[in-house]
C-alpha cells in the first residue's frame, strides 16, 4: 500500500512540471474595443463574464498552478477562444462577425454564458436578467462592416 501511495504521489508531483502555456497576451491591437465604442457597463461585464475565456487575457486562479486543473483550465480557454475571441475581432471576415454576432445572441438569449461550471468559482460573473438584455441589446447594435 505505501509504495502505491508513493507512487501516486510521485505521478502527482512529476505531472507538476508539465506547464501548458498560459493565455496572457497584453497585446490588444485586434480587440474589439479598437474598432467601436463599448459603452462602460458593457465592457464590465464582458471582462467580469466573458474575458478569461474568450480573450487573449486570462485571470487565472490560484488553482491554475497545479496540475491537471491547470491542463484543464487551459484547454477550457483554448475552446472558448476557438468560438469568440474579443481580443482577435479584427481578423474575423465580414461574415465570421455576422455568424459570431448569431451566436452570441442565441447564447446570451438562452443564458448559456458563462457557463456554470465557471460560476460554480466565479460568483461575480453570474448575469442578472437585466445585465443579460443589456448584453443582448449591445450585440444587437454591432453593425458589421
Amino acid at each position: 500500500m505505501k509504495k502505491v501511495l508513493f507512487a501516486i504521489l510521485a505521478v502527482f508531483i512529476l505531472i507538476q512540471f508539465i506547464r501548458p502555456e498560459k493565455n496572457d497576451s497584453k497585446n490588444e491591437t485586434n480587440a474589439i474595443s479598437t474598432v467601436m465604442e463599448i459603452p462602460v457597463e458593457v465592457n464590465k461585464m464582458i471582462q467580469t463574464s466573458c474575458a478569461d475565456c474568450h480573450s487573449n487575457s486570462t485571470k487565472y486562479p490560484w488553482y491554475n498552478e497545479i496540475a491537471p486543473a491547470s491542463w484543464y483550465l487551459a484547454q477550457h480557454v483554448k475552446e472558448g477562444k476557438e468560438h469568440l475571441n474579443f481580443s482577435e475581432w479584427t481578423t474575423y471576415n465580414k461574415d465570421q462577425k455576422e455568424h459570431l454576432l448569431k451566436d452570441l445572441k442565441e447564447v446570451l438569449n438562452e443564458r448559456k454564458m458563462p457557463l456554470k461550471s465557471y460560476l460554480l468559482i466565479h460568483k461575480d460573473a453570474k448575469l442578472t436578467e437585466n445585465q443579460y438584455q443589456i448584453l443582448y441589446d449591445w450585440v444587437n447594435s454591432i453593425k458589421v462592416e
